[in-house]
């Protein structure tokens, strides 16, 4: 993938990078302002950027599970109708994330042909690495925010006094276990299976697929008694978690070697997944066959021939729309 200094974009990647010791690391985001609903400044960033209805647009990318954070809080915030969508193709070029002239991968928004476009119309000139999500002002013509998490806790909180009868993803009395959650997941989960599929030492891989599957047992053994992680309700924990287990059986246990166990193999985690999957509009947030081709695309390290497989066979293999039995 390119990078963005000062605004131009390179199609050599200098600022993703793997460390001497083999471990992989991820880039941190840099554009960071929020949506509050009287448009005063959020936690970072700077204001000016007020809840509408119409104003705000999201690109992402299908495979991408930081993305699918945000399509999640926009489903679950009623969203929908209010925030519009550009979807990239599902396999980058060395101009990054790409779009086609019109259907599904196009944007129709600004009709660029790559996402590094969208940064480069930035006011601000951007350096770093041109990464989905990326929230959208259409009045202002910035960006807003390309820091997924803060997305989510933005779409959860911005759009309280437009879209009031939804659920509160972030409530205060369960604050202190999502936030334990969301550190402990992401750095053994979401960003875990990243780390063991680009690891360059086989020192490094085990070390990081290790942990992903002690904290996915923790995870089952946690369902056990409980029926979301931070309680009877779902909650913003949940929704950064799902993403990782929709592409897992697809495309992590194989692509990124994470192979120990599938989460169709547990017996607790397994029935969460689903239940989350049938809620209502989640199922339409997820692309299995996305995934595949995306994870499977052509690698120099992780796969040269580019060969996508053939299994595992959904609705076989594996079956998402097999009751959770949860109640």
């Amino acid at each position: 993938m390119g990078h963005m200094a000062k605004g131009v974009y390179h199609v050599e990647d200098d600022v993703s990078r793997t460390m001497s010791s083999g471990e992989w690391e991820r880039q941190k985001s840099t554009v960071r302002n929020w949506i509050t609903p009287d448009g005063a400044p959020g936690p970072t960033g700077e204001g000016g950027f007020a809840a509408e209805a119409g104003r705000y647009h999201l690109f992402v990318a299908w495979n991408c599970p930081w993305a699918h954070r945000s399509l999640l809080a926009r489903v679950f915030k009623t969203l929908d109708a209010l925030i519009t969508v550009s979807a990239a193709r599902p396999n980058r070029t060395e101009q990054g994330w790409v779009y086609d002239e019109a259907g599904e991968f196009s944007d129709p928004l600004m009709g660029v042909a790559a996402l590094h476009e969208v940064y480069a119309a930035d006011p601000a000139p951007y350096t770093g690495r041109v990464t989905v999500p990326v929230l959208w002002d259409k009045t202002r013509k910035c960006m807003v925010s390309n820091e997924s998490a803060d997305i989510v806790r933005m779409l959860n909180s911005g759009f309280e006094d437009i879209a009031p009868e939804t659920p509160d993803l972030y409530p205060d009395a369960a604050r202190e276990t999502i936030d334990a959650w969301n550190e402990r997941i992401y750095a053994t989960v979401n960003n875990g299976v990243y780390r063991a599929g680009f690891a360059s030492t086989q020192e490094a891989y085990a070390e990081a697929a290790y942990e992903v599957f002690e904290t996915l047992d923790a995870i089952d053994a946690h369902l056990a008694g409980q029926r979301f992680l931070a309680g009877d309700r779902f909650t913003e924990a949940d929704l950064r978690l799902f993403p990782t287990l929709a592409r897992f059986d697809v495309a992590y246990h194989y692509a990124f070697r994470c192979n120990l166990r599938r989460i169709s193999d547990y017996e607790h985690l397994w029935p969460y997944a689903r239940e989350i999957y049938q809620m209502p509009g989640v199922a339409e947030t997820v692309r299995f066959a996305i995934y595949k081709q995306g994870y499977f695309s052509k690698s120099e390290k992780r796969n040269p021939l580019g060969i996508v497989p053939i299994g595992p066979a959904l609705g076989r293999d594996i079956d998402w729309d097999e009751p959770h039995g949860r109640g």
